[in-house]
């Protein structure tokens, strides 16, 4: 659960324990200078955390709630870093973005609490944003085909669905089928902590 900090800053322990195992897929697999797209970035603790590892890199935090944009600017003016631009509100759905290019994207935790439009839009965005030979980085859990599910995911599965029956963890396959048919093909899965991956797909 989150907590409100005085100053505005949200934090989430679950955040604590990711941030690094992210950080150290992300760093040698993005790009040596450009602009890193974060969609839906939360609290905005990532963001903060990766702009400071990756001071060569221009750190876009986005996110449709004002509620989290309040909260990704606090830990903006609290890092003070040159580097960590001023949060954007920003729809994964929406056929429009606040910008027009990246050279990479991140996103951490989204496609299961949200619908599957929220998939679609970001892959119509990423397709749209990013230059060939460019990547997105997608992390959180996902089911399978032919791999057993943690009886953690199942259950959390569960938890989500009886809470939006729009929501749910997804299947890897029907992921990068959706991918593919934005011109962006799986080039790596990589295993994280706590039964997640994190799926980089490269634009061809």
């Amino acid at each position: 659960m989150l907590a409100w900090m005085n100053d505005l800053r949200r934090t989430s322990p679950a955040t604590a324990r990711n941030r690094d195992p992210i950080l150290a897929v992300l760093h040698p697999r993005l790009p040596a200078q450009g602009l890193v797209l974060e969609i839906a970035a939360g609290a905005g603790e990532h963001a903060a955390h990766n702009a400071a590892a990756l001071p060569y890199l221009q750190w876009q935090p986005t996110d449709p709630d004002p509620a989290a944009l309040v909260s990704i600017a606090a830990w903006r003016a609290h890092a003070a870093l040159p580097n960590l631009l001023p949060p954007l509100q920003l729809d994964a759905a929406a056929n429009t973005w606040p910008l027009a290019k990246a050279d990479a994207i991140l996103n951490i935790n989204m496609l299961h609490i949200s619908p599957w439009a929220a998939a679609e839009g970001l892959m119509r965005g990423a397709a749209r944003l990013l230059p060939p030979g460019a990547n997105l980085f997608l992390y959180g859990p996902y089911i399978e085909h032919g791999i057993p599910t943690a009886p953690s995911n199942l259950a959390f599965d569960h938890s989500l669905k009886s809470r939006n029956p729009a929501w749910g963890i997804r299947h890897l396959d029907d992921v990068s089928a959706l991918a593919a048919q934005h011109g962006l093909t799986l080039a790596e899965r990589i295993a994280m902590p706590a039964n997640n991956l994190v799926l980089m797909f490269r634009k061809g």
